[in-house]
C-alpha cells in the first residue's frame, strides 16, 4: 500500500478536521457561511474564502473521493517533486480554479446585470431580489427572466479540493504520461496522456452545456479546468527550465 508523504498527510488531516467541524458546529451552516467561497457580489463573500474553501467539502462522499485522489496522485507527485514544490502546485491550482470559476460566473453575470440596470432597475433593487428570492411587483417578464438566470450565480457557493487535485493530476500526467489510469465507474485502463485531457474536455462540455458525465450536476466544472491548466502550466515551465530538478527541500 502506498505510504503517506508529509504534505499529503497534513492536507488529509486538515480536510478531515474541517469536515468534522462543519458537521459538528451549527449543523454545517456556520462553517459554510464562514469558509465556503461565495460569489464576490454576494454579501456573504469574504477574502479568506478564496483559500478556506479548498479545505471544505459538501458531504462525506465528496470528501472521500477527493481525499482518495489526493492520496493516490499526491503521494506520487510529492515523492517526485518534493514537498515544497508539491504544495506550490497544490495551492496554485486551487487559486487557478477560483480564477476560472469566478471568471466564468462574471462572464455570465455582468451582461445580464447591465441589462437589468438599463431596464430601469436600481442596483439595490436587484441585490434585494437576488438575496431574498422575492420579486418586486413592478418588474416585467423580461426582467424576471434575467433575474432568474443570474440568481444561481449570485447565490453560488464553492467548496472542495477538486481544483487543487486536478492540478496535481495534471502534474502527475506530465511526469508519468504512460501511466495507466481509469475511472471507478469506467474500469478501462487509459494512458495518463490521454486520460487527463479527456477528463478536462468533459469538464468544459459540462460547464457549457450543463450535461454531467461522472460528477454531480452542481460541480464547479470550470474550477476543475482552471486547476488542471494551472498544474499543467507550472509543470510545463519547470520542465522547460529544468527547474523541477532543483528541489526546494
Amino acid at each position: 500500500m502506498r505510504g503517506l508523504t508529509e504534505s499529503v498527510k497534513h492536507l488529509l488531516i486538515i480536510n478531515v478536521l474541517m469536515f468534522i467541524g462543519t458537521m459538528a458546529i451549527g449543523n454545517g451552516e456556520l462553517f459554510y457561511k464562514w469558509f465556503a467561497l461565495y460569489f464576490p457580489k454576494n454579501e456573504l463573500f469574504q477574502p479568506w474564502q478564496i483559500v478556506t474553501h479548498m479545505f471544505m467539502h459538501g458531504g462525506f462522499t465528496h470528501l472521500l473521493f477527493n481525499m482518495f485522489a489526493l492520496w493516490m496522485f499526491g503521494t506520487a507527485v510529492e515523492q517526485q517533486l518534493g514537498n515544497k514544490n508539491f504544495l506550490f502546485i497544490y495551492i496554485s491550482a486551487g487559486l487557478g480554479a477560483v480564477l476560472f470559476q469566478l471568471g466564468y460566473y462574471y462572464i455570465n453575470y455582468l451582461p445580464l446585470y447591465a441589462e437589468l440596470i438599463g431596464s430601469g432597475l436600481t442596483s439595490s433593487e436587484i441585490i434585494q431580489m437576488l438575496t431574498s428570492n422575492e420579486a418586486i411587483n413592478s418588474i416585467d417578464e423580461n426582467q424576471f427572466t434575467k433575474l432568474k438566470n443570474i440568481f444561481p450565480i449570485y447565490n453560488a457557493s464553492m467548496v472542495g479540493a477538486s481544483g487543487c487535485i486536478m492540478g496535481i493530476l495534471a502534474a502527475f500526467g506530465m511526469m508519468n504520461p504512460e501511466a495507466k489510469l481509469m475511472l471507478i465507474f469506467l474500469p478501462i485502463p487509459i494512458k495518463a496522456k490521454y486520460f487527463i485531457p479527456g477528463i478536462i474536455v468533459l469538464d468544459v462540455i459540462s460547464a457549457l452545456t450543463g450535461q454531467s458525465f461522472f460528477s454531480p450536476s452542481n460541480t464547479a466544472y470550470m474550477a476543475h479546468v482552471g486547476g488542471a491548466l494551472t498544474g499543467f502550466l507550472i509543470m510545463w515551465y519547470w520542465k522547460k527550465t529544468q527547474f523541477n530538478k532543483n528541489r526546494w527541500d
